[in-house]
């Protein structure tokens, strides 16, 4: 009887909604229902329908998406990068998409306090878990990725590839707050990349630093004047998004605003 009235009312609710209808034809209905339950705003649905349908998550996978807001992580977050100054518009609106506010992978039961090569580590082993969280078309190269020049070498935390932006994707942890060191040396690390590592049909790698804190103040005048594509992102180590975190993350009002005006445009 429940999965009667389910039906009914997800029958109500989609019947106008004719962006969506292609869409929950291509998911389970347990994937179905665990969206139409649990996120109401249509810009947010089509997020998540989308999304398990081009990355092929499973119903656990959706559900800690949701349950981390990803859409709001991912859409609706005021993201901090260098995209728009050192890339070609259509690049740069590419990437700044393929990026992330905050990130959660989940791979550690709790939170304590790690060395940067634990996280590198266990990001290795859980390299599915973080592929997922990444996204689209991230396929992972190294760890310690290794760039040699006469008589000396430099190491890459991670590298991925990223099939949608057709470049090499150079990620660097750490394990504290962002400090505006870091963005020079990320900078340093991208010019190596596409002078000893691109190939030559591939753009300009992009870097991404991931930290555990940020002061947007400082991420912006770090990355104010630097001529690689740089993103600053936190990220977190563990299942549930902690309330301390929270903070990160618009708040419902900023939501439902920035929804209403994207429903307003796309009318």
């Amino acid at each position: 009887m429940t999965n009667l009235w389910y039906m009914r009312q997800f029958y109500f609710e989609y019947q106008d909604l004719t962006i969506l209808q292609p869409l929950v034809g291509e998911l389970s209905w347990s994937s179905n229902l665990l969206i139409f339950s649990r996120v109401k705003e249509p810009k947010a649905r089509e997020y998540y329908l989308r999304q398990a349908i081009e990355m092929g998550w499973s119903r656990n996978v959706l559900l800690h998406q949701i349950k981390t807001n990803a859409y709001e992580r991912h859409q609706l977050a005021d993201k901090q990068h260098s995209f728009k100054d050192t890339l070609p518009q259509a690049l740069s609106e590419q990437a700044s998409d393929m990026m992330k506010d905050l990130y959660v992978f989940n791979i550690f039961e709790e939170p304590r306090k790690l060395l940067e090569s634990e996280i590198e580590n266990r990001m290795v082993e859980k390299i599915k878990t973080v592929l997922l969280e990444l996204g689209y078309g991230f396929s992972f190269i190294a760890n310690q990725y290794r760039i040699a020049h006469e008589n000396r070498e430099y190491f890459i935390d991670l590298l991925f590839h990223n099939r949608k932006l057709n470049c090499l994707v150079a990620i660097e942890l750490k394990a504290g707050k962002f400090e505006p060191e870091h963005a020079g040396k990320m900078n340093f690390y991208l010019n190596l990349l596409d002078d000893f590592v691109k190939e030559p049909h591939e753009n300009s790698a992009i870097g991404m630093i991931f930290c555990t804190d940020r002061d947007r103040f400082e991420v912006e005048y770090a990355l104010r004047g630097v001529n690689k594509p740089i993103g600053v992102a936190d990220y977190i180590l563990t299942k549930e998004l902690p309330n301390e975190l929270k903070h990160k993350l618009p708040n419902l009002a900023d939501i439902e605003a920035e929804i209403r005006r994207e429903l307003l445009l796309d009318t």
